[in-house]
Order: structure tokens, then C-alpha cells, then sequence
């Protein structure tokens, strides 16, 4: 039997899923996609759920690509895999809220902008890591650019610098910085137990039409450059040196 990566109950009408794989920072392998993947599916189909709630354990919601299975190659699979499921998030038929106490890099902002409200506490922290790497944001440039200012975007796409909560909000990243997540939370899950479920379903495609548009038109190109990225000896090198934990070879002192 599989390992469970992903936690999944229901109370008052909220799906909360879990990403639950603390050991390697909730990095997005083949499973954890997949369980992810089912579980959105499992609340998409149940008619009690009014909204999903998605959140972590541990100190990090999402570490973006499993670098471990990256290094070992053949990542254009994986690559349509996550652009799978982020689409399974933006076209989930109710809203989808993000909770957020912890650190997300490359692939986990991918999550973040799939989702349809988000708020991160204190804790948290966000980079657009890949170009660090060797790679690029190509897949999740779907859902982040259309939430990012255009600024803002440039900056932190081309440093990989990271940032804090208070400036994902300011940049449009997240919905809003709060000081108590638990807190924060219940008060956007619970306005949503107040919304008709006809509602929220009529509601959700007038937001989220343009995002979808983009992965119609540019979905297969984007994957394809992700996974040339992935295959090139520049990113093998980034990703040994991340794993090693000692700076990539261009890095200037």
C-alpha cells in the first residue's frame, strides 16, 4: 500500500486537503500529485462540500518539483502531471481557499496561484526559485502571472529572491497576510458556508475564464520548455549543487 501523502475530511460543507510529506518539504513527486490530484476530484464530486480548503503540515505548504525524481530525468511526464493539476484547481468547480504557514518555492507558487483565495501567516515566505536553478517558471506562469503585478513579476521571476507575506499580498501573489491563519481561515471558509452552492458555482468561471484560456493555448509549449530545462546539463549541475547544499557554479562571490 502507498505511502499517504495527502490528508482528506469534510466538516461543514469544507473539504480540507493536506499536503502532508513533511519529510521532503511537500515537494510535488509523481504520488503526492497524484493523491492531490484525487483527493480535488473526491471534493469536486461530493455535492456536501461547499469549498475546499487546501493547506499543509510541517514548515513548508509546497518545495515545488521533487528534485530527487528531477535528477533522475524523463520529466516531461511529470511536467503535464503538474499542469494537470493545476488546472484540476483552477477549474474545480467551488472555490478553492489556500491556507498558508510556511515556506513555498517555484512549482508550490504554481498552487498558490491556482487557488482562488489564499492567506499566508507570519511563517511563510515565497520565491520564484527556479532561475537559481538553471530553470525557468514556464508551467507556473499560468496561474502566477495573471495574479501578479507586472513589476513585481519581473523582480522576483529574473532574482529568485524571496519575500514575505506582506509583500505576496502587495504583489497580488496571495488574497491577504494575517497574523492568525487558523483564524483568518475560518472567517473566509465560514462567509463561503453562507454562499449558495449555485452561486459560488456560477461565480468562479466569470474569475477564472482568462486563466483557463492561457492553458488551452499554452500549456503543451510551456511543458515542453520545462522539461528541456530539466534535461540540460545547466540545471543537473543547479540541482546537484541544490541538493549538495554548496552554490552553483555561477554564482559570483
Amino acid at each position: 500500500m502507498s505511502e499517504a501523502l495527502v490528508q482528506y475530511s469534510v466538516s461543514r460543507g469544507i473539504a480540507r486537503i493536506a499536503l502532508d510529506s513533511p519529510r521532503n518539504r511537500n515537494a510535488l513527486s509523481a504520488a503526492m500529485v497524484a493523491q492531490l490530484t484525487q483527493a480535488l476530484g473526491t471534493a469536486a464530486a461530493d455535492t456536501a462540500v461547499r469549498a475546499v480548503e487546501l493547506t499543509h503540515t510541517g514548515n513548508t505548504f509546497c518545495a515545488g518539483a521533487d528534485l530527487s525524481e528531477a535528477s533522475q530525468g524523463g520529466m516531461k511526464d511529470g511536467a503535464l502531471r503538474v499542469l494537470a493539476l493545476l488546472r484540476d484547481i483552477v477549474a474545480l468547480p467551488k472555490p478553492v481557499v489556500g491556507s498558508i504557514d510556511g515556506h513555498v518555492r517555484a512549482g508550490g507558487l504554481g498552487i498558490v496561484g491556482a487557488c482562488d483565495i489564499v492567506l499566508a501567516g507570519p511563517a511563510s515566505t515565497f520565491a520564484f526559485s527556479e532561475v537559481r536553478l538553471g530553470l525557468a517558471p514556464a508551467m507556473i506562469s499560468l496561474t502566477t502571472i495573471p495574479r501578479l503585478d507586472p513589476r513585481a513579476a519581473s523582480r522576483y521571476y529574473l532574482t529568485g529572491e524571496s519575500f514575505d507575506a506582506p509583500t505576496a499580498a502587495r504583489i497580488g501573489l496571495i488574497t491577504e497576510a494575517v497574523e492568525d491563519i487558523d483564524a483568518g481561515t475560518l472567517a473566509i471558509l465560514d462567509a463561503l458556508r453562507a454562499c449558495s452552492p449555485q452561486g459560488l458555482r456560477e461565480t468562479k468561471p466569470l474569475l477564472t475564464a482568462g486563466i483557463l484560456d492561457g492553458f488551452g493555448t499554452r500549456a503543451q509549449a510551456l511543458a515542453d520548455q520545462s522539461a528541456r530545462l530539466f534535461a540540460s546539463e545547466e540545471a543537473a549541475e543547479g540541482m546537484r549543487a541544490f541538493l549538495a547544499k554548496r552554490p552553483a557554479p555561477w554564482t559570483a562571490e
